[in-house]
């Protein structure tokens, strides 16, 4: 009969807790989701996962750690990003409002904040500078009045495609191991990334 009482018990504490846990999330991100809050996306090839924002409108202020440093708020692009150097490049950028304000970003650095890496800036089309694997794609303030950033995670120049992983721009799941890919062509010596609101990319100047 204890036994019996117990489990009893156990089942509507964690049947309380689970309730609990689910009304914390903000209205939007609960209702009208592409797919459910939460919900793993898909995996890039170096093994960093994307998880559903459940829709646009969804902001959830959890935020969210590796070993006790700061990727940023669940789960959006920005913690994505983040989290992407993180773990293949062990640096961080510093916060931002937005993810448009990346691009006004000049340095990176490494968790402890003991060193920094230059954190260049190159102009969609610029001339004679490429894109490879690890920039950072930023989209201008006009994208959702937030702008966005998305990884690339390979660059396919016999095809002229830039395949990203990301967070937050349709939370659809991947077919692969990347979000999606866009076209690009060259032109007066300069890549063209055929995407709106892309303002450039960012990438993390080794010494």
């Amino acid at each position: 009969m204890l036994k019996l009482i117990f489990l009893f018990f156990a089942a509507t504490f964690l049947f309380v807790s689970l309730n609990v846990s689910a009304n914390e999330l903000p209205e939007y991100c609960v209702q009208d989701c592409e797919v459910t809050y939460g919900t793993v996306l898909g995996k890039s090839v170096s093994g960093i996962e994307a998880y559903s924002n459940c829709n646009n409108r969804c902001v959830n202020p959890a935020p969210y750690f590796i070993d006790e440093t700061f990727t940023g708020i669940k789960w959006q692009c920005v913690e994505y990003a983040r989290r992407w150097l993180l773990v293949n490049h062990g640096v961080v950028y510093g916060d931002v409002d937005v993810a448009a304000d990346i691009w006004q970003l000049d340095s990176v650095v490494t968790p402890d904040k003991k060193h920094s890496k230059p954190f260049a800036s190159i102009l969609n089309g610029e001339k004679d500078r490429s894109i490879q694997r690890g920039d950072l794609l930023i989209y201008s303030r006009a994208f959702l009045d937030t702008g966005h950033v998305a990884v690339v995670v390979k660059v396919d120049e016999k095809n002229q495609r830039v395949y990203l992983a990301e967070q937050n721009f349709d939370n659809q799941s991947w077919e692969g191991d990347f979000a999606r890919d866009i076209p690009y062509v060259i032109h007066d010596d300069g890549i063209w990334l055929l995407d709106p609101y892309l303002i450039g990319w960012k990438r993390v100047l080794n010494d």
